[in-house]
């Protein structure tokens, strides 16, 4: 009789659980002829031969050697100084496993390897994903989005009881996202949908004198504060559509957001993803989106849990003096200057002798700076009373993507030192597909070591890696998972009842 024991450890771990593992982050690398072919659909024959044309050193046919790489490679190291141009992506897929290497490239593969693996459901982004949204030209941008769009929609289509691809939302205007929201979510039939971290726009009074500094030159737009636009009329239509918003961030070549090493693509990768989601969280609280749509969801990915607990931290104790209320200890018309000057010159020592009228004059510049009442209140947008709606702003809304190898996660779930006691939302993703996961059947032996040391509970494990998920996704759309292989138990989840 055949031996019906799991052939891997992973296998052998979901085995032994009561609930579903949900993988909320794998990668897959397009193929690229048939992405090409999608570009011809959408945008024309002509399109598509200026499309090919303008990508001959395509970045992303296959991820070995991309067009930014060779741009760095065919430099000499006195050219990447002068031009600074940082060290992109290398050797960026796993190549020792066979059956690795075509996983990343083949939907039908990583469906039927999911026992091996041990999970039961997964959301697959993709490589184009994160450099389409981002490219500056407009009609390059649109028709490509488009074309990546359908291609996903098509290809993940019969393996939907166990895997859905995400849709890519470009940014740039809000009028161009709910056009292909609408496009991607109501007539497609998507399920997920992300946005880039954040869109570089060019520095005004720079792109007057020099234009050719942008992207170099540039500052963030993250949707909200300061933004160059209103997008709650996008956020609002996800509302409508029933969809979270998801946003994936990578080392991006095509702007240099981050890290200008010339010669360690490491160096710039370290906390890059963490920064970039950590800036368009930020915007997304501080801006008053989560409060004015208190329903809808974000999915903050691949990024860790690290950075948030510790923003968390850093935005309650800022607000707590940082408030209107808070400033009135550093109001300074609340300061008897003369008593002040009157004991910097008793105790000043024998440096303030013969200085003391400077120094009167230098106080009397630093004070004279008036701040507008209507100026002063940096949190309105937030609409904040006390100090724990910040778990009604941020908590709730925000879910953390977290890898299986990041201990980090803990700090999600560890209730004797997160503010207010709370348990954050964070999100199991594997990350196959990418250089750091080298053997995929691995993933979830090495998610489970923190369980076996006592870092997080049976009960933090399975919101780690299933309820959370199912909650930022079938918490906007109560028939997310009809239809999946995990659709029972997660109506429970949605129900309340687990």
């Amino acid at each position: 009789m055949a031996s019906t024991t799991p052939a891997t450890r992973s296998a052998r771990i979901r085995a032994g659980l009561d609930h579903p593992i949900i993988d909320g982050d794998a990668h897959l690398t397009e193929f690229y002829p048939g992405f090409l072919e999608y570009i011809e659909k959408v945008g024309g024959g002509d399109f598509a031969r200026r499309y090919r044309a303008g990508f001959s050193d395509d970045r992303t046919s296959g991820g070995v050697r991309g067009g930014d790489f060779a741009g760095w490679a065919d430099q000499t190291w006195e050219e990447r100084r002068r031009h600074r141009t940082r060290r992109p992506a290398w050797w960026g897929l796993p190549t020792r496993d066979l059956r690795d290497a075509a996983t990343t490239a083949s939907p039908g593969l990583l469906y039927e390897r999911m026992e091996e693996f041990g999970w039961d459901y997964t959301i697959v982004y993709g490589g184009l994903g994160l450099y389409l949204p981002v490219e500056p030209e407009d009609e390059k941008r649109r028709i490509a989005v488009r074309a990546l769009n359908a291609l996903q929609a098509d290809m993940f289509s019969e393996y939907s009881d166990r895997m859905t691809p995400v849709a890519v939302i470009p940014m740039h205007t809000p009028e161009e996202a709910i056009d292909e929201l609408d496009y991607a979510v109501g007539q497609l039939g998507h399920k997920v949908i992300m946005i880039p971290a954040g869109i570089p726009r060019p520095i005004p009074a720079l792109q007057e004198t020099a234009p050719q500094a942008f992207p170099d030159a540039h500052w963030l737009d993250h949707f909200a504060v300061d933004s160059e636009h209103d997008y709650d009329p996008f956020f609002a239509r996800c509302v409508e559509l029933g969809v979270a918003v998801t946003s994936h961030a990578g080392t991006v070549p095509v702007v240099p957001w981050s890290g200008r090493s010339i010669s360690s693509y490491s160096f710039n990768h370290i906390g890059n993803h963490a920064m970039h989601q950590a800036g368009l969280a930020k915007s997304l609280v501080m801006g008053g989106v989560t409060r004015r749509f208190p329903t809808l969801n974000f999915g903050l990915l691949e990024g860790g849990m690290g950075w948030g607990f510790q923003q968390l931290i850093e935005m309650v104790g800022l607000w707590e003096k940082r408030s209107v209320a808070g400033l009135a200890a550093t109001d300074p018309s609340a300061l008897d200057r003369k008593g002040y000057v009157d004991l910097v010159a008793r105790y000043g020592g024998r440096l303030t002798e013969g200085k003391i009228d400077q120094f009167e004059q230098g106080l009397a510049n630093y004070f004279s700076g008036s701040v507008e009442p209507a100026d002063m209140d940096e949190w309105a947008a937030m609409e904040i009373e006390t100090k724990e709606d910040f778990v009604d702003r941020y908590v709730e809304r925000l879910f953390f993507g977290c890898e299986a190898d990041d201990r980090a996660t803990a700090l999600a779930f560890d209730t004797r030192l997160t503010p207010f006691g709370v348990r954050f939302n964070a999100t199991f993703g594997s990350d196959i597909g990418h250089f750091d996961v080298p053997d995929m059947t691995k993933v979830v032996e090495e998610m489970d070591e923190l369980r076996e040391e006592g870092l997080l509970s049976s009960q933090d494990f399975r919101d780690f890696v299933f309820a959370n998920t199912v909650r930022l996704h079938g918490g906007m759309n109560p028939d997310f998972f009809k239809g999946t292989a995990v659709e029972a138990e997660a109506a429970k989840v949605l129900s309340g009842a687990t």
